[in-house]
């Protein structure tokens, strides 16, 4: 069924994404503070609409003006280890922005509201053990939720919880996509330990249990989701370095064992991966 799509973070690796996967069969609109060339680029080719914004006053009229059935929460500011010059950028993005958001539901007639945010917030299995500021405010954040859902009980309220992710349209940098570039620049990658163990998941799964959130009826609440196995990198390393002539150049600095402990949140139901074999990651890294 045709839905109203509000997507904040469109300009972002898992906003962009999904906004790709959403077109065709839904009315999206998409929040933007300033003009982004594949944005643009994109609306050449499919009608969405977008909402830009100089100021969050502005943006506080401008959602008043429509009505969705769908809020995907993507919008979010990384920063890994901070300074002074982020904090600005980090509270307006991971707090503020989709605090305005969430004033304006009631305005909005939102069914459902699906925020993505990470494991990061309970760090090391601990609950409540933000690994950064980065985390801290998302996990700030995702207590506001709590205080909206209560405000609205008629509204569904989901937290996709996320650990690693790789695939297309990929800015960040992250391990996978720097094993790629490198790889293809014929570059040798340094990574700190050979006994690093990571769980992947591909943005192309990420974005089926978004469709199956706003496609099912699901409980709401929050939600992990993952892959089925985790994988140690110098294992990845040697499958493909197996697979293919041309070799990933490698440096390990320590063999030091690292790998992060989930926190017990609740698996997505019914939510298997498709598109995170390690076949697909060997082919990412490679193709």
């Amino acid at each position: 069924m045709k839905k109203k799509i509000l997507i904040t973070g469109a300009s972002g690796f898992i906003g962009f994404n999904t906004l790709i996967k959403l077109l065709d069969n839904n009315t999206i609109t998409v929040v933007l503070r300033k003009k982004n060339s594949q944005i643009i680029k994109l609306r050449k080719k499919h009608k969405f609409n977008i909402i830009y914004y100089k100021s969050f006053h502005k943006l506080n009229l401008s959602l008043k003006k429509i009505n969705v059935d769908c809020i995907i929460h993507c919008a979010t500011h990384y920063v890994k280890n901070h300074n002074y010059e982020d904090i600005f950028n980090l509270n307006s993005s991971n707090l503020l922005f989709g605090n305005i958001i969430l004033e304006n539901l009631r305005a909005l007639k939102v069914k459902k509201f699906i925020n993505l945010t990470t494991i990061w917030e309970n760090y090391n299995g601990t609950r409540d053990n933000s690994n950064n500021l980065y985390s801290a405010y998302k996990q700030c954040f995702t207590k506001i939720l709590h205080y909206y859902q209560k405000l609205n009980p008629n509204i569904s309220f989901y937290n996709l919880y996320l650990s690693e992710t790789f695939g297309n349209n990929d800015k960040r940098v992250k391990i996978i996509k720097v094993l790629r570039d490198n790889y293809r620049k014929n570059r040798k990658t340094v990574i700190n330990s050979r006994n690093l163990v990571i769980n992947l998941l591909n943005v192309k799964d990420v974005i089926i249990a978004i469709k199956k959130l706003l496609n099912s009826n699901v409980k709401k609440g929050g939600y992990l989701i993952k892959n089925s196995f985790n994988v140690k990198i110098s294992y990845l390393i040697n499958y493909i370095n197996k697979m293919n002539s041309k070799k990933i150049k490698i440096s390990y600095q320590s063999n030091k064992k690292i790998k992060e402990i989930f926190y017990k949140y609740k698996l997505l139901p019914y939510f298997k991966p498709k598109h995170s074999k390690l076949i697909n990651i060997a082919n990412f890294i490679t193709k």
